[in-house]
């Protein structure tokens, strides 16, 4: 985490500043915790003990002195995305009160799953009459009332919230109609590798616009990832005849901030 870094997540995530923390051992400073805050809720991005003061309660400590101070201030929601496969955090989370909501799958669509794509090979997923694949940007959508419609669960870095303050860097493709947009995809790319941002589609058409744009996302790409999907923003049903495939996750922990 550099100092530029650091203020860009300011800006993206909404950390917050008197939500963040350090942990003094003397002089030294021996565990941190960094803290974004939302009306809805406060996410804790970062939390980190120095090795040689482990399992002595700073973690610990770090957790409950943030709790009682949203207890006071607010909001009482807190909630943290842990690597399922991070025991030692999960521990930690789950002895100060935090509780398991939903698991938070990354998928993956590697390079050697391109054959399963017809437009790699020139032929282009067929649209219904009237339909166009045209650019889209997170104006575009949300001048369409279409940025957050719907009963959908998002993680913290894909939140409509980040979306925005990061729609600079974000690009975008839909399917469209003359009379509106009927599915999009927003993506931001780094060299050969994707990551989406959102996917979604308002009609049921068995994926074959959702297909159509992520065939023409693979054309400039290697690898595309979806991270820490939640089940109810998109179904693995839908994703894996896309291709996609689950490549670990993480678990979606929640408590309500109580003064001790």
């Amino acid at each position: 985490m550099t100092p530029e870094a650091f203020k860009r997540s300011i800006r993206d995530l909404q950390v917050w500043c008197s939500s963040c923390m350090v942990a003094f051992s003397g002089a030294d400073p021996i565990g941190v915790l960094i803290g974004a805050k939302r009306p809805g809720g406060t996410l804790i991005q970062k939390i980190a003990v120095h090795p040689e003061h482990r399992r002595q309660g700073h973690g610990r400590h770090l957790l409950t002195s943030l709790g009682s101070k949203l207890a006071i201030l607010g909001p009482p929601r807190i909630i943290a995305e842990v690597p399922e496969t991070f025991a030692p955090a999960c521990g930690l989370f789950s002895a100060c009160g935090y509780v398991q909501e939903a698991s938070l799958t990354d998928y993956v669509l590697p390079f050697d799953s391109r054959a399963a794509f017809p437009p790699a090979h020139g032929v282009q997923t067929p649209l219904p009459e009237g339909r166009f694949v045209i650019p889209a940007t997170v104006d575009d959508l949300a001048a369409n009332g279409l940025l957050g419609q719907g009963d959908t669960q998002l993680c913290w870095e894909r939140s409509v919230e980040t979306m925005t303050a990061r729609k600079g860097e974000v690009e975008g493709l839909a399917v469209a109609s003359d009379e509106r947009i009927e599915a999009y995809l927003l993506y931001m790319q780094r060299g050969t590798e994707a990551e989406i941002v959102s996917l979604r589609s308002f009609v049921d058409d068995d994926g074959s616009r959702l297909m159509r744009l992520v065939g023409e996302l693979r054309r400039g790409v290697e690898t595309v990832r979806f991270p820490k999907v939640h089940p109810a923003e998109i179904s693995q049903d839908m994703l894996e005849p896309l291709g996609f495939r689950s490549a670990g996750g993480h678990l979606l922990l929640a408590a309500r901030a109580r003064s001790d």
